[in-house]
């Protein structure tokens, strides 16, 4: 089954439903049924991006595909995670230290990306370096996008998208040239801002003109979709979908988590990055809401001080704390699926949608 838009023309694709994930097989089961994948790089370093972007070629072919990636302009030039972890308010490090002690989190026994790295300019010019590089047919910013940035991957032969929360912020991608604009919901998992997915929606596409517009944050069942052509969108833009596909492969512990969650089940916390992002809701954010507990840090501090107590979260699987950025669509994925079973049943819903508003509209 195949349901389109002018969108699908622009990029070469079948269905007007875009995918993020942080995995590659995903990425590839994505494409394979029509749909356009995005992966989420803003924790990959510059080498493994540019590997990561030779498998999904490989396994892609002349299938497009886009990189994403995240350039908050607050992060500054620190590149030294050592001597900033030191620098961290002792409240905050005991703090740590208690929920370690509390939930009994071993020490995890190999590095992570937050544990080895602090983001930073540098670090962002790297990873954006070997973006434009790759065979990415696309380049998506999620919280940011340089007017700068832009240009570069023009100059590259590659499309450009701009999750943006307000119309304020839409205006400044706009001006700074975007060619697609991703009007991201407070429904929405991960960085996300408060403006509701089905009011932000079409504020968007007012001042978007002819740049098309993908709906973002909530999108869960094809009525969802049906309802972003509705107010203007020519597309959808998912990332909670794939959590619990039998090819994201998630540790047991997060994926049963998931499986039973509903849309109240997550909440937005400053928790995991210091910025306001919609997380599954567990002990680690709960325990971040306590009186007494401190308030998070900025971005890149927060991670720097808990990249490595959720190193060991994540390795050891401690049920109680271990979390995933998780959107309120979260309530329609509860039994694991393929990717292509997700996409089909979307694509079938989205159908049947649409029959019944012409069937409604009718009379």
């Amino acid at each position: 089954m195949t349901v389109t838009s002018p969108i699908c023309k622009k990029m070469g694709i079948e269905n007007p439903i875009f995918g993020l994930a942080h995995n590659i097989d995903v990425m590839v089961a994505i494409g394979k049924v029509g749909g356009y994948p995005v992966f989420g790089a803003a924790r990959s370093m510059p080498e493994e991006i540019a590997e990561e972007a030779r498998i999904m070629k490989e396994e892609l072919g002349d299938h497009p595909f886009g990189i994403d990636l995240m350039l908050p302009t607050s992060v500054g030039e620190e590149t030294d995670r050592a001597a900033s972890l030191k620098a961290l308010p002792r409240e905050h490090k005991e703090f740590i230290c208690k929920l370690a002690d509390k939930y009994k989190v071993p020490k995890a026994t190999k590095p992570t990306f937050f544990s080895s790295q602090i983001r930073s300019q540098q670090l962002f010019e790297e990873q954006l370096a070997a973006t434009l590089e790759s065979g990415a047919h696309s380049f998506a910013s999620a919280v940011g996008m340089p007017a700068e940035m832009i240009r570069k991957a023009k100059e590259y032969g590659k499309i450009t998208f701009s999750l943006i929360g307000s119309p304020r912020h839409a205006e400044k991608a706009i001006e700074a040239g975007v060619d697609v604009l991703v009007a991201q919901g407070y429904d929405a998992g991960g960085h996300t801002g408060p403006i509701g997915t089905f009011s932000l929606i079409p504020q968007i596409v007012d001042v978007a003109g002819d740049i098309p517009v993908l709906a973002a944050g909530g999108v869960g069942h094809g009525r969802h979709v049906a309802a972003s052509f509705a107010l203007g969108a020519q597309g959808v833009w998912l990332g909670t979908a794939w959590l619990t596909s039998r090819e994201h492969a998630l540790s047991e512990a997060l994926t049963n988590k998931l499986l039973k969650a509903g849309s109240l089940d997550t909440k937005i916390s400053y928790s995991h990055s210091g910025k306001p992002c919609r997380l599954i809701k567990t002990a680690w954010s709960e325990e971040w809401d306590t009186p007494g507990a401190p308030k998070p840090l900025s971005m890149p501090y927060q991670q720097v001080l808990t990249a490595d107590i959720i190193a060991g979260i994540n390795e050891h699987e401690i049920e109680p704390l271990i979390y995933e950025a998780t959107g309120q669509s979260i309530a329609w994925f509860n039994e694991m699926h393929t990717v292509a079973e997700i996409m089909e049943r979307l694509l079938t819903e989205t159908d049947g949608a649409l029959a019944n508003m012409n069937r409604l509209l009718a009379g």
